[in-house]
């Protein structure tokens, strides 16, 4: 697929089927995320994959109720590991870089997803401690993003965009 119709097409996606997403889906995907950028090349990212039900749906709670979570065939939490970043870029490697680091890796992931026919949503809005235990990431890794990953049963018309005109800036920032 087109770089460009994969970027305007990609949708959140909040409703999913029931059909099942396959493994190989699952590893392009990741392949995907882990071509992403990153400072210094240190590569960040930790994913952690999820098809249990169980655990899906503590997700779900953790992150304020979003059922999509659990309706998904698939659910990939994206972690920065702060670890990975600190020891060359100290406390801008572990507080900006890694997070900058893991999101693109989330976009990629996001943009393979739709190529393959899937749907995804970037949840952000969890508790991130409960999240957390249950997941049982050690002390230098964060959970970033909750991402699940299935069959979309929607199909979101496109939202509006801010125009050109007020977010790009030249030279220096304000206006013209």
């Amino acid at each position: 697929m087109d770089v460009f119709k994969a970027i305007n097409g990609r949708r959140s996606i909040r409703a999913f089927t029931n059909k099942p997403v396959s493994d190989e889906d699952v590893k392009i995907i990741l392949e995907a995320a882990r071509q992403a950028p990153s400072a210094g090349n240190l590569q960040p990212w930790e994913f952690i994959v999820i098809r249990n039900a169980e655990i899906k749906r503590r997700l779900a709670q953790a992150a304020l109720d979003q059922t999509s979570i659990e309706e998904a065939s698939v659910v990939i939490v994206v972690c920065a590991d702060k670890a990975r970043s600190s020891p060359r870029y100290g406390s801008r490697g572990s507080n900006l870089y890694c997070i900058q680091d893991t999101a693109a890796a989330i976009q990629n992931l996001h943009l393979a997803a739709y190529a393959l026919g899937l749907g995804t949503c970037w949840v952000g809005a969890f508790n991130e401690s409960e999240a957390r235990k249950l997941l049982n990431t050690p002390l230098n890794v964060r959970p970033v993003a909750i991402i699940p990953v299935g069959y979309s049963a929607e199909k979101p018309k496109p939202r509006p965009r801010r125009p050109l005109t007020e977010i790009v800036h030249h030279e220096k920032f304000g206006r013209k």
